[in-house]
């Protein structure tokens, strides 16, 4: 059963009850490039207040350093090392838990910004921004030369999705002895200013489908982000909260880690969602229009 806050009381017990903070970014802090009301104020109650607040994204089109840029241009207060992207993430798990040799390399589908936590992580990679890669000619698998040293398959958003790329992650991922196959994230959507397009989980679906199987996934919902966090971070999981805006990445998230949930409505999900005749099997605890409200608790008497 998921609690509405509408009072002054109701927002200040749970400024009051949680001490460590996580925020997803797209549709809770931002859409596309545009602020979201009320978010620098928020977050600037929070530290005043001495709360942790931690960043956690399954945008991996962006790496820490390039995030941060954002929300600098935003004017919104944070630090690298209170950002944690699926990106980043994805590149601790190859190089922490799989331990791949430095003598191997990873096959991306993906942008810049997966590239750049790879390379500081160490980890060798092909494909991605190549631009022998990014090409809309026919692939010819004839031509095509197979790289023994090729691991693991890698894939994020990527907006210049082509056949060519996943007719080479194909090839890795069933030629290469034990290729792993990893996916940043599985959003089926991606949320800008202007509307939605299509995500991450969108991009890895051609090669789930042709594989008749799914990829390790390092972003939200599942838990390799919040152990990074964990490892980072110390944190009570009984006094931490995570604010999302959609509930199968970002509230199953916090579930998942034992974490208490808010929904805010200034992303993807809709109230309809949570209490409309045909509500969502994920409800989080608790719900609001957006961020923002949580300014009521410096204007109240």
């Amino acid at each position: 059963m998921s609690f509405r806050l509408e009072s002054p009381g109701h927002y200040e017990n749970i400024v009051d009850s949680y001490d460590t903070w996580l925020f997803d970014c797209d549709g809770v802090l931002w859409r596309g490039d545009q602020l979201i009301d009320g978010v620098i104020e928020v977050l600037d109650i929070l530290r005043r207040r001495n709360k942790k607040v931690i960043f956690v994204t399954n945008n991996a089109t962006k790496s820490r350093k390039n995030y941060k840029t954002k929300f600098d241009q935003l004017g919104v207060e944070a630090h690298v090392d209170e950002i944690y992207g699926s990106a980043y993430t994805a590149a601790v798990y190859l190089s922490s838990v799989l331990q791949i040799p430095k003598t191997k390399k990873v096959y991306v589908i993906g942008q810049g910004g997966l590239e750049e936590e790879l390379q500081d992580e160490g980890i060798q990679f092909i494909g991605g921004t190549d631009p022998a890669d990014n090409t809309l000619e026919p692939f010819d698998l004839s031509k095509f030369t197979l790289d023994p040293d090729v691991a693991a398959v890698v894939c994020g958003l990527d907006m210049q999705i082509n056949y060519t790329k996943l007719s080479k992650a194909f090839q890795y991922l069933t030629r290469n002895p034990g290729c792993h196959f990893i996916a940043t994230n599985e959003d089926s959507t991606y949320p800008i200013s202007a509307g939605l397009l299509p995500g991450a989980g969108s991009v890895s679906a051609p090669l789930r489908y042709a594989l008749g199987k799914n990829p390790i996934c390092t972003g939200k919902p599942a838990s390799t982000m919040l152990d990074c966090v964990k490892a980072k971070v110390h944190l009570d999981p009984k006094r931490t909260i995570m604010v999302g805006d959609r509930l199968n990445t970002d509230i199953l998230f916090g579930q998942n880690g034992g974490l208490t949930t808010l929904l805010v409505f200034t992303g993807i999900t809709t109230e309809d969602e949570i209490i409309g005749p045909n509500p969502s099997p994920i409800v989080p605890d608790f719900f609001t229009q957006a961020l923002g409200d949580f300014r009521i608790v410096e204007r109240a008497p």
